[in-house]
Formats: structure tokens, sequence, C-alpha cells
């Protein structure tokens, strides 16, 4: 099962507006040919008729900024739409068209600039292009997005000219719109490799599964003695003759639960991502496969409160809706408040399996982590996976020079110590515990669950 690709934004088309206080002003070519006139003041030294010649030239120059002015048109005659070519995902480029379309009998020379949303990888910038009479012409640029979520995109700013390009219109056209990034899919198709070895694991467990008091359907046979009633299957004893009884395994699915914190702590980065877009990344690679392995999959985001809940499900449809609600997990200001995980026990009763991606702050804070982890421990298997913080691990390891540096590397330490500590008591609760380094937390994930389904721990 591959992840659903998001169908690109919708294209959004407005009227042009006139822009500015005056609508427009003068163009390049008259402010270099005004600077050009300036060469009458050399020979203006010598002789103040030369004086009278620049003045002429500068009223030559007013009048054919007047002609250029009144024969442009005005703004409400350019129509301007805003195409996108893909879906946007968080640092991926995607291909995003201005088209122009020109109403009137002048060829028309646009510049203009799109207003979109501020990203590390994208900067606003000028873009040209040549409108014919009558025609439409696009100019298309790439989008880098630097977050995932619902990102408001501005308005398209215009500056048009004639062909005499003495003065210029000021335009501007509402295409404000609100798109939706989600996580990179292109993370997800590196880690297909697992979706290879989910599927030797599945072959595995069909050679070794248990007949018994299961609930999947197996197959008919014989009826022997101590086979209970409920057991015979009625139409085919009735075709064969003779009393026919059905055999069951055990259900090798399993309801997955992925698990966000979206506190404070996950709203650091690095390499240009955030912890949770981390975190996002990892819960879409995992829902992938387990749905791939016939796994129910749901999900809980949490703070403050809970922000985004979906129930265990299957299938394409389910995936989708999961896509579409890590799109727009975000990482909150305050302290997540981690007994919000705790409302699992009342959405999911039978066991299941919790994968449950946090990060841990030595505030009075922590203890709740181990609280909820608890109450979860006593229905579920949790994997518990912490985000590490490799700066820290380093400064503890560092060897101080002077007094200031033994304080860092000291403070490290009592941090890196506060942190296994922690863990400790979560693995003696019976969690399964990982600490894993960001750029290598959708591998460990997907290791960690292939894991459990082979040695069937749920």
């Amino acid at each position: 099962m591959s992840v659903p690709r998001p169908l690109a934004p919708p294209s959004v088309e407005a009227v042009a507006q006139r822009h500015g206080r005056f609508g427009g002003g003068a163009a390049p070519r008259l402010f270099l040919l005004a600077g050009a006139g300036l060469a009458w003041l050399i020979p203006a030294l010598w002789n103040p008729t030369y004086f009278y010649a620049l003045c002429i030239w500068d009223g030559v120059l007013f009048a054919a900024f007047l002609i250029d002015w009144f024969c442009l048109p005005r703004a409400s005659a350019l129509r301007v739409q805003r195409n996108w070519r893909s879906a946007l995902s968080i640092k991926v480029a995607a291909e995003v068209e201005i088209a122009v379309t020109n109403s009137t009998a002048r060829d028309l020379n646009v510049s203009l600039i799109d207003e979109l949303a501020p990203s590390p990888w994208h900067r606003l910038r000028w873009l040209s292009l040549i409108v014919p009479a009558g025609a439409t012409a696009g100019v298309a640029q790439t989008f880098t997005p630097g977050e995932r979520g619902d990102i408001p995109l501005g308005r398209v700013y215009l500056r048009f000219r004639s062909a005499f390009n003495m003065a210029e219109r000021w335009a501007v056209a509402d295409l404000r719109q609100t798109v939706r990034v989600y996580p990179n899919f292109e993370h997800a198709a590196k880690h297909s490799v697992y979706l290879a070895r989910s599927r030797q694991i599945e072959l595995q467990m069909r050679m070794m599964r248990l007949r018994g008091s299961g609930s999947d359907f197996e197959s008919l046979r014989e009826y022997r003695e101590g086979d209970e009633i409920r057991s015979i299957c009625w139409t085919a004893s009735a075709r064969r003759g003779k009393v026919v009884s059905k055999t069951f395994r055990v259900e090798r699915s399993q309801a997955v639960w992925m698990v966000l914190d979206c506190g404070r702590l996950m709203r650091s980065r690095g390499e240009g991502y955030s912890k949770l877009d981390r975190a996002v990344d990892a819960a879409l690679v995992l829902s992938q496969l387990a749905l791939y392995s016939g796994d129910r999959v749901g999900l809980l985001a949490y703070g403050r409160a809970l922000n985004q809940r979906v129930l265990p499900g299957r299938g394409a449809a389910q995936l989708r809706h999961i896509v579409e609600q890590l799109a727009v997990v975000r990482a909150e200001i305050p302290e997540a408040d981690h007994i919000r995980a705790a409302t699992l026990l009342s959405l999911q009763k039978q066991r299941g399996l919790i994968v449950w991606i946090t990060d841990l702050a030595e505030t009075a804070m922590t203890p709740e982590v181990i609280e909820a982890a608890g109450q979860l421990l006593s229905r579920h298997l949790v994997i518990f996976i912490v985000i590490a913080q490799p700066e820290v691990k380093r400064q503890a390891a560092v060897a101080p020079q002077n007094p200031e540096q033994m304080y860092e590397t000291v403070a490290a330490q009592e941090l890196v110590f506060r942190r296994e500590l922690l863990l400790g008591r979560l693995r003696e609760h019976g969690a399964l515990c990982l600490e894993v380094a960001p750029h290598q937390l959708s591998a460990a994930v997907l290791n960690q669950y292939l894991s459990v389904k082979e040695r069937n721990l749920v």
C-alpha cells in the first residue's frame, strides 16, 4: 500500500485592481533618458543657452510620459490566476504558475511578485513576462514550504508597461488562499524496503499460525471428539453427509496507535526540520507499514489538550485520513500534558500496540510521563520513543578546559543522567524504550514495530 498523494491546491483567479495612491509612476526608460539629458549641464557651464536645451529635453520626456500613461490600460483589464502543479510537501520544491490575461489591444510588459508564505528555502522576487494583446501568458517559479499545515498565501503585485516603456501602472490581484502542506512523502518512499520485510514476516507467521480458539476462519475438517458444537459447519455437513467442524486461527492483526507529543520540546529544529516534523514522518511511514501488514492504525496527537484523533481503521481511505491529520499537527508553546495520552484507555479496550513519540524535560512535569505510561501499560504494549539530544551528549563527553566549560559539562551530564534514570523507570513498568537521534527516528520506529510483529508480543 503506497502513501496516497493528495491533490494539488485549487487554482485561484481575480481581476487586478489599482494599487497605490497614484496607481503608477515613471518607467525605468524615463529615468535613464532624464539622466542622459543632464549631459547638457556640462556645456551650459560656458554657454547658458544649453540650459534651454535641457528644459526642452525634459519637456519632451514629460510629454512622452503623459502620452504613454494615458495609453496604458486600467488595472481592471488584467486578470490574474495562480495555478499549482502538484501538492505541497515540507522541504520539497513545488512549481506554481502565475498566469496573466491581457484583454486590451496592446502588448504589455508585466513584472509581478507573488506573496507566498515565508520559508527558509524561498525568497520573494520579481518575475517578468510579456503578455500579448488579447492573450494569456504565464511565468512559473518553485516554492519550497518551510512548515506543515494550513498556511496562508497573499496577493500578487504587478507593474505593467507598454513597449514605449515611459510610464507604468501598478496593480494588485487578491489571490489570497490557504493551502495545506503535507509531510515529506520522499521520506516514506525511502523506507519501502521495510514493506518487503513485513511481507516476509507475514509469510512466516502463516506457516507458524496456531489453530484453536481464535476468531479468524482457517479450514474445515471432520468432526473430532471434544470439538465444540458451535464449531460445526452445518451446511458443509449436509453437503458431505458427515459432521464437519470449522477450525480457527488466532487473529494476527492488531490495533496500532501512534501517539505524538506536540509540546514545546518538539519545536526545536535541526537540519531544517523540527522534532515534531521528524515524528510526523515516522508516524507516516509506520501507518503505511502497519496498514500494509493488515493492522488497524489510529492516531492521537496531544499538547495541553487533545489535538488530532483518528480511530483505528484499515485501507487506503484510513491512510488518506491519517495523512490529512498529520499535515495539520502543530507544536505548541507550553509544555504538553502527558496525562492526555491515557485517553487511549477509553478509546482502545482490547490489547493493542502504542507507539509513543515524545521528548523529555527535566522538570517537575516529567513524572506525568511515567504515570501516563503506567496506566497504558496495564492493558497495552507501549513502545516509548524519546528523541535524543545529540548536542547534550556531546557536551557531556567534553573534557573541560576552564571553569565555564566544567559547568556546562556537569550540567550536560546531569541532564543525561536524569533522562537515563527516567527511561529506566519506564522499562521497569514494562515499556519498550528507545532513545533515537532525530534523523534515525523513522528507521528505528519501523524496526521496533517489525520486531514486535515477529516476536508476536501483542
